[in-house]
């Protein structure tokens, strides 16, 4: 290979991986747009039709790719159970979310979502017998640390509560990403990951909005269907990071939704956070940066 080639290659990676960084920073801020509307309209509709919107909106948006897939032929597979675990877990982590967005300031809840990496952690011992280390152990214990900080115990019930069901949603999207890792290495496609879930969210968010229900108005219905819109272009966006860059340069830039959402909290609700919270963030932040790069240097290692 000549100098000017290997030029060319490095060129091409730099502008690659940029694109991927600014992909998931992309991603990031639209997701913070999404979770403002499901704020915006959680006090006249109920969380779980807020999900069921999203749901179908996202199934028809997604609709096409599946058809392209083959259509109902996507749907076989061997590996029911992981479907049906990544569904239901899939489900409660949204669900929690869109609850925690209605009752708690949006920066708060998206930081304790980036406590998913932590639990993810301690479950892939039971659920994938992987072996954790001293050093990602301790991460995981100094982010518990930057929790209770966020959390704030005994600075109110009505905070605390929706804040714990939020942490419990991060213990869902855990065992979300476990199914989703363990269906990968058994050759699960994405599609058919993605197929099942948008399918099987559909219908249990609509099974359940049925108990629910509230006729929208014209502009309800049309900030439900927006949700649906932004939060499919944001999944698009952060695929899209993934497939272009590598994880370790992508997923820290994921931190930047914290960000957002406290910028859109500030401007429209004047959400201020306290300093116990800014100091949890970060310690959250750092615990969790620690850990993605242990894992890194542990699957070079492999």
């Amino acid at each position: 290979m000549t100098q000017p080639d290997a030029e060319s290659e490095d060129a091409a990676l730099r502008r690659r991986r940029a694109r991927a960084i600014a992909s998931v920073i992309a991603a990031a801020a639209t997701f913070a747009v999404a979770a403002a509307l499901v704020k915006w309209i959680a006090p006249a509709i109920p969380t779980i039709q807020i999900v069921f919107f999203r749901s179908v909106v996202s199934l028809m948006a997604l609709s096409p790719m599946i058809r392209r897939e083959g259509g109902l032929k996507v749907l076989a597979t061997r590996r029911l159970g992981w479907h049906m675990l990544r569904t239901l877990a899939g489900f409660g982590g949204m669900f929690t979310a869109f609850y925690g967005y209605a009752r708690l300031p949006l920066a708060e809840v998206t930081a304790l979502g980036f406590t998913m990496p932590l639990f993810l952690t301690a479950l892939s011992i039971p659920l994938l017998g992987e072996r954790v280390g001293i050093r990602r152990w301790s991460a995981v214990i100094i982010g518990f640390l930057g929790v209770l900080l966020i959390l704030r115990p005994g600075a109110g019930e009505l905070a605390l509560g929706p804040a714990l069901v939020v942490v419990l949603g991060a213990v869902c999207w855990a065992i979300a990403m476990i199914a989703i890792r363990r269906m990968g290495e058994l050759g699960e496609s994405n599609v058919v990951i993605v197929a099942w879930f948008s399918i099987g969210g559909t219908v249990l968010a609509g099974a359940l909005t049925l108990f629910a229900w509230v006729t929208p108005t014209a502009q309800q219905f049309a900030i439900l269907v927006g949700v649906g819109l932004v939060s499919t272009l944001a999944q698009l966006l952060m695929t899209e990071a993934y497939r272009r860059g590598e994880a370790s340069i992508v997923a820290p830039f994921e931190y930047t939704g914290i960000l957002w959402t406290g910028l859109i909290g500030l401007v429209i609700w004047d959400e201020r956070p306290a300093p116990t919270m800014l100091a949890g963030v970060a310690i959250l932040v750092a615990s969790g940066l620690y850990i993605l790069h242990r894992e890194v240097v542990r699957r070079r290692s492999r």
